[in-house]
């Protein structure tokens, strides 16, 4: 059965572009879903799988330095339209910013590689600046056109940079980001990274460190000039499924974020979200999938609740609720009822009361989105392990095994239900806090160090009780206290920190 894990893995490798990043040839989409797979398996190969982990962090650092990853104001357009990530389609979605988020502060904590705490940075003050309603809800995308052109907005000729530039910033910008060449856009210039730190540091005598500085201030007035300009328009509907994968992103950026004031900052927005959704989405016991000018409507599909249980799984352990455990808890109880073929396993795609169709789906392959199902049968497992409920375990397993025959065919389409696999046959550990506030987040820093996809933390306060399901048996012993347990098989309880550093 593993041998499904290392066929995906292989194939990931086969299918990369070892000289622009990416997988296969343009147009080229991000593909979240395969850079987590190679993360993935890097981590669970002991750390000695470097080439996975190499394909992994070389397409995020070419995308990162590429017109995908739009330069001045940050966040990632849809897809690149050449094999060198330059030139975009330059809609800005926000269900492909929601994983890139998670992706790239994970790979700052697997490398310590500053370009990447960079991007998660930039990505997460974009999205609070320009995706965020002031009610809570993310909005779900940027057009790519303004005054009827795309990429009008965001490109630039010499004149209009040498203008509001001096001399030295001039002359770095535009051999960093190609002034210095010839148009590469429409006769005019789109920020693509051209040239490194170390040349431009040789050829202008300055430090990495100055030319970081110049190069800062040169990008802050272009954006600052820039914000005069038509802008795109902006689509402010609020979908379920999409606020799901930026409230998963902003928590795993909090969790990582080395700040504690900007990890605050993520969390926030991420809490603001999830209570927009929560107000305004979950009636009557069930969610709906948008919200538009005070107006809700369209039952939600699978992916609406499975992403929303994931997301909000991802932010209690950068910060505990115990209304939105016990929220996750009563979506999956909607999932289990309402989506799930109960003959054959797995999921539909649409609801029992649904409008009815010709044909009923149940995807188990990923698309732009990862797969309902891959992420319906993860949760499941995450949530069984934690309050020791056998029906959401059954269920999964009954998912993986629906889908057997469609992983075993294409195995690196199907990275989603490849994630529940291995959270189904190697369970992590889930780690319970109990105990003094201060304490507990202290000991919650130490487990959430470097990147373990496979640990889940969570740290209750010791004033918490009426915990649901097998929480309930994590009790408080007077001091901070860890409860270790890999699926359903637990550890005597940990009470000092050193004894926990050597258990992780």
């Amino acid at each position: 059965t593993p041998a499904v894990l290392d066929i995906a893995r292989q194939q990931l490798e086969q299918s990369t572009d070892w000289q622009h990043g990416g997988f296969g040839q343009a147009p080229k989409f991000p593909h979240p879903g395969n850079i987590e797979r190679l993360l993935r398996h890097w981590a669970g190969s002991g750390k000695t799988d470097e080439k996975a982990l190499k394909a992994a962090t070389f397409t995020l650092r070419k995308m990162a330095e590429g017109g995908v990853n739009e330069q001045l104001g940050g966040g990632f357009c849809r897809y690149s339209v050449d094999n060198y990530w330059m030139i975009t389609h330059f809609e800005k979605m926000l269900y492909d910013n929601g994983p890139l988020l998670a992706l790239y502060s994970q790979a700052w904590a697997v490398t310590g590689e500053p370009l990447f705490k960079q991007i998660t940075e930039e990505t997460a003050e974009w999205t609070m600046r320009e995706m965020q309603s002031p009610e809570g809800g993310y909005y779900s995308s940027l057009d790519a056109d303004s005054e009827g052109e795309e990429g009008k907005f965001y490109s630039w000729t010499r004149e209009e940079v040498s203008q509001l530039l001096e001399k030295h910033e001039y002359d770095l910008f535009s051999q960093r980001y190609g002034l210095d060449k010839s148009p590469n856009f429409e006769g005019k210039w789109y920020p693509h990274v051209f040239a490194d730190w170390n040349e431009l540091s040789e050829k202008h005598g300055v430090s990495v460190t100055e030319a970081g500085e110049v190069l800062r201030r040169a990008r802050k007035k272009l954006f600052t000039d820039r914000e005069k300009r038509v802008r795109p328009g902006r689509d402010d509907k609020v979908l379920t499924s999409g606020n799901a994968l930026m409230i998963k992103g902003m928590a795993i950026a909090a969790r990582h974020e080395d700040s504690e004031d900007l990890g605050k900052l993520y969390t926030e927005s991420a809490t603001r979200a999830l209570d927009f959704i929560r107000s305004q989405l979950w009636k009557d016991g069930r969610l709906l999938a948008t919200y538009k000018d005070g107006k809700v409507h369209l039952n939600a599909y699978l992916d609406d609740y499975v992403f929303l249980i994931d997301g909000i799984l991802e932010l209690l352990q950068a910060r505990w609720r115990r209304e939105d455990l016990e929220f996750a808890i009563q979506l999956l109880d909607v999932v289990l009822e309402q989506f799930e073929d109960r003959e054959a396993g797995g999921f539909y795609f649409t609801a029992n009361d649904h409008e009815d169709l010709i044909f009923r789906p149940k995807p188990f392959s990923d698309d732009a989105l990862p797969s309902g199902n891959g992420v319906a049968a993860s949760v499941c497992i995450r949530l069984g392990h934690l309050t020791g409920e056998q029906r959401f375990m059954t269920a999964a397993e009954q998912t993986l095994k629906s889908a057997w025959d469609d992983i075993t065919q294409f195995p690196h389409g199907h990275n989603a239900l490849l994630l529940a696999l291995e959270q189904y046959l190697y369970p992590g550990q889930n780690i319970i806090l109990r105990g003094e506030k201060d304490q507990i987040n202290e000991w919650q820093q130490l487990c959430g160090q470097g990147y373990t996809p496979d640990r889940f933390v969570l740290a209750i306060p010791e004033d918490q009780s009426d915990l649901p399901g097998a929480l309930v048996n994590y009790k408080v012993q007077g001091q901070a206290v860890a409860y270790i347990c890999e699926g359903f098989e637990c550890q005597p309880p940990v009470l000092n920190k050193d004894e926990l550093e050597a258990r992780l």
